[in-house]
């Protein structure tokens, strides 16, 4: 993941807040023992909010203890206890990181490198759950051929990271999954693909590199594309937004769901106008 799924924080509860780091701690911990110690690098928050959201749709508690981690190990900390679940987290997150490092590699950065820290990680993910590699590699391998090929159709390039989205949640919650999981998780892929296409929209072209909405739009910075084609870039987004929403009403959740209405409902229409503000041109 890229870590552009947040919450708004001022309209989070505490309870909340305490409930999200737990469980960032929890999988954290719960990679290290599925994946090894290095792919403990490489988490993100949009992953705690997964897990959040999975283990409720999957009607699964989690228990919340108190103890010390090799980072914060002073003070006792709530952390989330490691289960099924949280290990198969671990072991999409891991297997994502290393996909996104040769990417990175790929596109001639420095930090494509590191994908080797990962590998043994990989490995371990592999014997564990095979099939979310092979999702994971057939779809990156997908969107690697329609960037080669400099797809300028927006929808068209989004749509290997929503479907990898799709099939991945389909296997995460098993017979929980149902259309509307499938369409929220297909919406949450399509919008972290749009997400990083915005922030990295200068320095892509700076670099060269491919970027559907420069492919798109033609503009050599973002603040003209974004001027130029507010109305359907706000379209698009706009229309995200509706169908989260609507997906969410209809899925079933077994506990309180407060912390992920925050983070679909406030926290990514909120990142979205962040992204969509540009500075002037360079």
């Amino acid at each position: 993941m890229f870590g552009y799924i947040q919450p708004d924080a001022p309209y989070l509860f505490k309870k909340d807040e305490t409930l999200y780091k737990a469980m960032y701690c929890g999988l954290c911990k719960s990679i290290g023992s599925g994946c090894g110690q290095r792919a403990r690098s490489a988490l993100t928050y949009d992953m705690a909010f997964m897990s959040a959201l999975v283990h409720n749709i999957r009607h699964e508690d989690v228990t919340i203890k108190k103890s010390r981690c090799a980072i914060h190990w002073i003070k006792r900390r709530p952390i989330a206890l490691t289960d099924d679940t949280t290990v198969l987290l671990g072991c999409i997150n891991t297997v994502l990181a290393y996909y996104k490092l040769c990417d990175d590699k790929a596109d001639g950065e420095r930090k494509g490198i590191l994908r080797h820290l990962y590998k043994k990680g990989v490995k371990r993910a592999i014997k564990r759950h095979g099939a979310v590699a092979a999702i994971i590699k057939e779809q990156t391998q997908k969107q690697a051929e329609l960037e080669k090929s400099g797809c300028n159709i927006i929808d068209m390039a989004c749509e290997p990271s929503a479907e990898m989205m799709k099939r991945l949640s389909e296997y995460a919650l098993g017979e929980y999954s149902t259309p509307d999981t499938q369409g929220l998780f297909y919406d949450l892929g399509k919008w972290v693909y749009l997400a990083d296409a915005l922030d990295d929209y200068d320095k892509d072209v700076k670099k060269s590199r491919y970027n559907v909405l420069y492919n798109a739009y033609g503009q050599t910075c973002k603040k003209d594309a974004v001027e130029k084609n507010y109305a359907e870039l706000t379209f698009i987004f706009d229309s995200l937004f509706a169908d989260m929403r609507a997906r969410l009403s209809n899925i079933k959740f077994k506990f309180n769901h407060d912390l992920t209405d925050n983070i679909i409902l406030r926290g990514i229409p909120l990142k979205t106008r962040s992204l969509l503000k540009c500075d002037k041109c360079k």
